[in-house]
């Protein structure tokens, strides 16, 4: 894939909302993105970043993990200046949802993590471990949030420190590149 001549048809968090969510999931989203509280030391950690990072997001407005976890991306691209953060719908790409599959399905959020010349760094989805663990305890439940209630706030701030962490291992992985210490004369 073109990462380079994806990233053009990737939309803001804002424009992402505005052509693919419904009113009501709007409020959703706007709820839990009102709910995320970065720390100083996470907003320090983002601002800190010194390799441009592409980030596509495969989401769905829809989706009821997208709708408590996308949020805390776009607080992240809202406290660095070097993550380049595009949303595209799941179901308006599917050329990126073939890419993004897991376990051989179609699962949203999904994140590509690429250098500033469009080499894949890595992709993480659809859920954080501590998520996945609650799910795992409570198998006979649904398996898919509906998003129609916002996390604890724990509980976010829990989800929020396990996604700073994939972000920050992109970053790490940009910043000791041989090849892109190379470039930068670092």
């Amino acid at each position: 894939m073109d990462f380079a001549a994806k990233l053009r048809d990737g939309l803001s968090y804002t424009e992402f909302l505005e052509a693919h969510a419904t009113p009501e999931q709007k409020r959703r989203w706007t709820a839990v993105f009102d709910a995320v509280k970065l720390t100083d030391a996470q907003r320090a950690l983002l601002g800190s970043f010194t390799r441009d990072m592409p980030v596509f997001c495969l989401a769905g407005a829809w989706c009821g993990d997208c709708v408590n976890q996308c949020p805390i991306f776009a607080r992240f691209a809202e406290a660095a200046p070097r993550i380049s953060l595009k949303f595209y719908d799941r179901d308006a790409h599917p050329d990126l949802a073939l890419l993004l599959r897991m376990c051989g399905g179609a699962r949203v959020p999904m994140l590509l993590f690429l250098s500033e010349d469009f080499q894949e760094v890595g992709r993480f989805g659809d859920r954080t471990l501590s998520q996945y663990r609650k799910l795992a305890s409570g198998l006979m439940g649904a398996a898919c949030p509906s998003g129609l209630v916002a996390p604890e706030s724990s509980t976010l701030a829990t989800i929020t420190a396990e996604w700073l962490e994939q972000f920050e291992r992109a970053q790490w992985v940009l910043r000791t590149s041989s090849r892109l210490r190379g470039v930068h004369g670092d």
